[in-house]
């Protein structure tokens, strides 16, 4: 797939229509994590610095096609004002003519456009008249890409489209994971449920050489395999799916790793009593909880043996300790092989972001991704409508 990013652009004189994330969390009428709204601001600054005027679409929670106060996106000024360091106009109505009045070095900021009716029906009328607010059509939403909406879709096909600066890192950062990458690849999928991650795992099987499965689903795995789980979090229906991905697996040449040893309890409460069982043993009345040692030092032997990894979900209960430390060992073994140059690592999703900043290794990953349902859809093998709209077809 071939697309255009900003420096394939003339800006100077331009009005940039530039489709942001700015779907922060907000409590008491403040921004309490600015992430996303961070994450735009090489793309706002780099339109101003080459003579644009960048005028801002985002989402802001899902009013669904109505006007509600409390999810205009006003509340998130001040944030962003203070990350670019600017004053940042806004237009609730009326969008056309605060567009005419933008001066040079101005940024702009329109109201919520999940408020309109035609933008997640991607009405091709409405796109229109996005469409006519600008020359030129910038998306920077890579989170919001897996919907086929008007200020993500629609618009993209009626002006002179490219990828913004978070976007195109985002792509790249795919492209060098699943798309063509270094081999060895080492894929971890974790988290609660099998039936959540069908399409990804299916997808990953045919695309990586080793494949490590934790947290929950491992419970499933486990017992699908006719090992007693006891208390553990497994679906115990889904025994049949999973014996077909291992069987998959071992067709298409890809390695699962499944916990040989594992840390239970009685209880799901932070330090509470615990021990380290074989897998094979666990004692009824308990519950899995994490990945045991033996585990984590096969998974980061797998981990020395790769060039790339793809990483979505913990690999145990990492909420409450002690049943974080494989996932917070593993985490900071990855960040170290990427550090040393011997990895390239790129995470996605949004436990998979708690992990790691809780293990203090997502800023040492070499990309981590926030768009969570997009992540996701990309590496299901999925099209995301926003990346294909931006396709030069060359």
């Amino acid at each position: 797939m071939s697309w255009n990013a900003l420096d394939d652009m003339v800006l100077a004189g331009k009005t940039v229509l530039t489709r942001v994330d700015i779907n922060v969390p907000v409590k008491d009428g403040t921004v309490t994590d600015d992430t996303r709204i961070t994450r735009i601001v090489p793309t706002v600054r780099d339109i101003l610095a080459r003579g644009g005027k960048p005028v801002l679409l985002a989402h802001f929670d899902r009013p669904k096609g109505r006007v509600v106060p409390e999810m205009s996106l006003r509340v998130t000024l001040p944030a962003l004002e203070a990350a670019l360091g600017q004053p940042v106009r806004f237009a609730e109505g009326g969008f056309k003519d605060a567009v005419a009045a933008m001066q040079p070095g101005e940024v702009l900021l329109l109201e919520n456009i999940r408020f309109f009716p035609g933008e997640e029906k991607n009405d091709p009328a409405f796109a229109l008249e996005l469409a006519d607010l600008a020359d030129i059509y910038c998306n920077d939403a890579f989170s919001a890409a897996h919907r086929a909406h008007a200020s993500t879709e629609g618009v993209a096909h009626l002006l002179p489209s490219c990828a913004g600066r978070s976007m195109e890192a985002e792509l790249r950062a795919l492209e060098a994971a699943l798309g063509n990458p270094a081999r060895p690849v080492v894929a971890v999928v974790g988290g609660a449920k099998v039936s959540t991650k069908l399409d990804l795992l299916s997808n990953l099987i045919e695309k990586v050489d080793t494949l490590v499965i934790g947290g929950g689903m491992a419970n499933t795995f486990l017992a699908a395999q006719g090992i007693d789980v006891a208390k553990s979090l497994c679906e115990h229906d889904l025994a049949d799916t999973a014996r077909a991905i291992m069987a998959k697996a071992a067709t298409t040449g890809c390695e699962i790793i499944l916990p040989t040893d594992v840390v239970v309890a009685e209880s799901f409460a932070a330090h509470t009593d615990h021990t380290t069982v074989a897998a094979t043993a666990v004692p009824p009345g308990t519950m899995i909880l994490d990945a045991g040692a033996q585990t984590l030092e096969r998974i980061v032997t797998a981990f020395e043996g790769a060039k790339t990894l793809i990483w979505n979900g913990p690999l145990g209960a990492f909420e409450i300790p002690p049943f974080d430390h494989a996932t917070v060992a593993a985490a900071r073994a990855a960040a170290d092989l990427t550090e040393a140059g011997r990895l390239v690592s790129v995470a996605g999703g949004g436990d998979t972001v708690s992990a790691l900043n809780q293990a203090h290794a997502a800023d040492r990953f070499t990309y981590v991704s926030t768009a969570g349902g997009a992540f996701l859809e990309w590496m299901e093998g999925k099209t995301l409508p926003g990346v294909a709209a931006l396709d030069r077809g060359v």
